[in-house]
């Protein structure tokens, strides 16, 4: 349960930060389960259990917060799998952790991933669209980076670092259209198994 959660079940006064995560967290949900279109601000406000006019006095409009969802969605991202990279780790096995934190972050905020994944190239306000990008741009790079530096030390053969990369989100990317949380493994352990596909190839040794 949220901190905002936990305040209001105790009749406590919520802070505005705690408003803020709180209407987030509750449109993101639902973002993620009837879609941009069939979420509305009288829907966002009774979730949260707040008026619209208190809504509204957070977030202009629907727009603003699927927007902002996209954003945080994307730096949290990027931040979460840079912060589980082991130190002094192998290059393959940090090419590996970055996959694996990858699914971690998937399971621990799936409706973020999945309202910001729709709502990536929607954005009209271009300072916002601008800074998701630059988000976006340093994940991407990070995977590059690493696979560079095990083609470096010679673990990898040399193969397109771009190429590789794109392979490499794209595997991860479209988990959310599949997975089903009651079925068989978890989002990291299915990344896992995508590193030992992708790196270690099908071919009997």
């Amino acid at each position: 349960m949220a901190r905002s959660e936990i305040k209001a079940a105790a009749g406590e006064a919520i802070e505005p930060a705690d408003r803020m995560l709180q209407i987030l967290t509750h449109s993101a949900r639902l973002f993620a389960t009837k879609g941009f279109d069939g979420t509305s601000m009288r829907d966002i406000a009774e979730a949260c259990g707040i008026s619209k006019s208190l809504l509204y006095h957070h977030f202009t409009d629907k727009d603003e917060i699927y927007a902002r969802i996209a954003l945080g969605s994307t730096q949290r991202l990027c931040e979460f799998v840079q912060d589980r990279l082991p130190e002094g780790a192998s290059p393959p096995d940090r090419v590996r952790a970055f996959m694996t934190a990858t699914g971690d972050y998937f399971q621990r905020y799936r409706s973020n991933w999945i309202a910001s994944t729709a709502a990536f190239w929607s954005d009209p306000e271009q300072r916002r669209r601008k800074e998701r990008m630059m988000w976006r741009d340093r994940y991407e790079g990070l995977i590059r980076q690493l696979i560079q530096d095990a083609i470096d030390a010679g673990d990898f053969r040399p193969v397109d670092v771009p190429l590789t990369g794109r392979l490499v989100l794209s595997s991860l990317n479209w988990m959310h259209r599949w997975y089903k949380p009651e079925k068989g493994m978890t989002p990291a352990q299915i990344a896992d198994a995508y590193f030992d596909l992708i790196f270690n190839g099908l071919k009997a040794r």
